[in-house]
């Protein structure tokens, strides 16, 4: 920024009580266009003359009480959050709407995967692995949050006598922390011996290799940050994981480190999230968690409420707001949002077929993310590759997504198939712009048509459509199909 008309400045804790002082004047005072740092912000005494945009970087550091103190900055500020982990609850709403997300996959130029293994503590291993690393590139060393890092050192020196051996935590007075840091960086150390300190803002081009010990007594997030501090050059990177054997350990922390040694490719973060979300759940909408289960309803359901607020939100309070963004992604008012279908017919994927239940219920969740006919042919496709021919439940469980589809045309919000009849019921507000448009009007010119067969009337507060002889999901998509065409023909 030098030779521009702006002023940068920073604050935190290695800034004297003066510094800091006539900082925060000048901030008030509008002085300072741009300030950078850590959890200082959002004290009491920071005040903000005229704040526009709030940058929040490595986002899982912060705590819920902390980001409402930055939403209570300024009502109407612009924010971009940036991290490599999204943390569950964050990554939830991205993926139910109230959130924009933005992913860069892209790596820097000349960069290569690090390698990550996990392997049990074995002095024979860990001494060649650390000669081997001398021979490059200086290495890190990680020890458990805790421990004695001195002995460490002595350990380390142990191993492989003659390396230049530094220890870094935060305890440390900063000048005395710099200089530790500035040795490793130039080469003046061969080890570094620290704390998790390391994990975040550090970009050490000459380090390549680092062990993390007790590795499964931290989470997914700083095992991705801590093994994103070696590979930051065109060398190859080693990250090496310490921890008992998988079978010993519980099953949280197996999940986490299998998951961290499976996605090591580059631009993986979100991967890793997606995977954390799965093991630890989304967390509270509106409460202190940031993960765990919604256990009194299911997540299922949760996610299906939450996104169906988030759609209810933005069609009728902030419809002018979405209006363009739901006309470049086709959606419509003249249809449902989603038609839930209950018959008495087997529809389902048999354990013959697919034996384990893990992967039956993620192709049941799969099945039920397909919008459209060629997402459903892929996913026949692929089935078919990966399990054989496709048996008579299957198919009939995919014709019911396209009955499902063909429902929502229609306007129906839940079609239930049983003893030869298929009753459905169409959008429970009657103030919907559905029941003003084309589409309901050609559903009554067609029940009107075929009085014997179709049938409308009002039950409950809600107006259903009756079809009789309907036998199978084949005839109830038939009989609906006749429906549409009436429709797409007006």
């Amino acid at each position: 920024m030098k030779g521009l008309p702006v002023r940068v400045d920073y604050i935190n804790r290695f800034r004297s009580s003066a510094e800091q002082k006539q900082i925060l004047v000048d901030l008030k005072e509008g002085k300072i266009d741009i300030l950078i740092g850590t959890h200082r912000l959002v004290s009491k005494d920071v005040v903000y003359k005229d704040l526009g945009l709030l940058i929040i970087d490595e986002e899982q550091k912060f705590g819920v009480n902390v980001k409402d103190k930055l939403k209570t900055l300024r009502a109407t500020v612009d924010t971009l959050t940036l991290t490599a982990t999204p943390i569950p609850r964050t990554l939830q709403f991205s993926l139910m709407g109230a959130r924009d997300l933005s992913i860069i996959s892209t790596p820097p130029p000349n960069r290569y995967p690090v390698s990550t293994m996990l392997q049990p503590y074995d002095e024979v291993v860990m001494r060649r692995d650390r000669i081997r690393a001398f021979t490059r590139w200086p290495s890190v060393f990680h020890p458990r949050q805790g421990e004695e890092h001195h002995l460490h050192r002595r350990h380390d020196r142990k191993l492989v006598p003659g390396a230049r051996v530094g220890v870094g935590h935060g305890q440390l007075e900063g000048h005395k922390l710099e200089e530790v840091m500035m040795d490793f960086i130039e080469g003046n150390t061969d080890v570094l011996v620290c704390t998790t300190i390391v994990e975040n803002g550090l970009d050490i081009p000459n380090a390549n290799t680092i062990l993390v010990n007790e590795a499964q007594n931290f989470g997914l997030s700083d095992l991705h940050q801590l093994r994103g501090r070696v590979g930051r050059s065109n060398k190859k990177a080693y990250c090496y994981l310490l921890a008992p054997s998988p079978h010993l350990l519980p099953d949280l922390s197996r999940k986490r480190l299998q998951a961290i040694e499976q996605f090591s490719d580059l631009g993986s973060g979100i991967h890793i999230a997606m995977k954390d979300l799965d093991i630890r759940g989304a967390g509270d909408l509106l409460g202190a968690e940031q993960s765990g289960f919604i256990n009194d309803i299911g997540f299922e359901t949760y996610h299906k409420i939450l996104e169906e607020a988030v759609r209810e939100l933005k069609n009728e309070h902030f419809k002018e707001l979405f209006e363009d963004r739901q006309l470049a992604r086709g959606s419509s008012r003249d249809q449902s949002d989603d038609c839930i279908i209950e018959t008495d017919l087997t529809m389902l994927i048999p354990n013959s077929y697919v034996s384990e239940t893990a992967e039956r219920l993620a192709l049941y969740r799969k099945l039920d993310d397909i919008k459209d006919e060629n997402e459903l042919e892929k996913f026949t496709t692929e089935v078919t590759d990966r399990f054989g021919p496709i048996p008579e439940q299957v198919e009939e469980l995919m014709q019911a997504i396209r009955l499902r589809w063909l429902g929502q045309q229609i306007g129906l919000e839940k079609m239930v198939l049983k003893k030869g009849t298929l009753i459905g019921t169409f959008i429970a507000d009657q103030k919907h712009p559905f029941f003003a448009g084309d589409t309901f009007h050609a559903v009554l010119r067609a029940v009107q048509s075929q009085p014997r067969r179709f049938k409308v009337y009002e039950k409950a507060g809600t107006l259903r459509i009756s079809v009789q002889d309907v036998k199978n999901v084949q005839i109830a998509k038939a009989a609906l199909e006749g429906v549409v065409g009436v429709t797409e023909s007006v």
